[in-house]
């Protein structure tokens, strides 16, 4: 068992991770205003199994391999950014719109809203990153088993992450009708987005393995 400050710290961690917007984000948000909260929800549930499978991959050693594989490893990176910066285009671009404003997509089906959500997590290699980063600087070999300390450590993460996503899923369509008739404050958010995704994009596609 990691000590209680590891956890607390970890935690920490995890809360500015999550709020730092990106395509979960978007994704949620996206989905919780045009089929529902539920809709958001259940999106929120395959990106919590992504999480799940990194946290797994982490403890058990198979995420180091990922990083020593540089063409395995740079598929993914240039996958995510690619990703990330096709959302920052969508914000941008003329005509572009905000996550938040309120549009009519087509309805996804439970199980494409789930496939959908566990896809967008998966597809940024940050996540395999932080894994690797982060946990061992939360590890201590005299509080217990590594395995069993990186599987309550990115327990927390999930926990925290999930929580902060099903509030937004949930508050989405609440902040999108508020934003709906403010129309500055809309266009600020759209740009403040798109160039927080477009930089993320831009960071992530030249970014070194360390």
């Amino acid at each position: 068992m990691p000590e209680f400050s590891n956890l607390i710290a970890f935690a920490a961690v995890s809360l500015g991770m999550v709020l730092t917007p990106g395509p979960n984000m978007v994704y949620l948000i996206s989905r919780s205003i045009c089929q529902g909260r539920v809709a958001g929800l259940i999106s929120l549930s395959g990106v919590a199994l992504g999480f799940v499978v990194y946290m797994l991959c982490a403890a058990f050693g198979i995420t180091a391999l990922l990083l020593a594989v540089p063409f395995a490893y740079d598929t993914l990176r240039l996958a995510g950014a690619g990703y990330l910066a096709y959302l920052a285009w969508s914000a941008l671009r003329p005509g572009g719109r905000s996550p938040f404003a309120i549009r009519d997509l087509p309805r996804d089906s439970a199980g494409r809203l789930f496939l959908m959500g566990f896809l967008t997590n998966l597809l940024n290699p940050k996540i395999a990153i932080l894994y690797l980063s982060l946990l061992p600087q939360f590890l201590t070999p005299e509080a217990g088993g590594i395995l069993g300390q990186s599987l309550v450590l990115g327990s927390v993460q999930i926990v925290v992450s999930v929580s902060v996503n099903a509030l937004i899923a949930v508050t989405a369509g609440s902040v999108a009708v508020f934003l709906a008739g403010r129309p500055t404050w809309i266009a600020v958010q759209r740009w403040l987005m798109g160039t927080v995704l477009a930089a993320l994009a831009v960071r992530m596609a030249v970014d070194s393995r360390r």
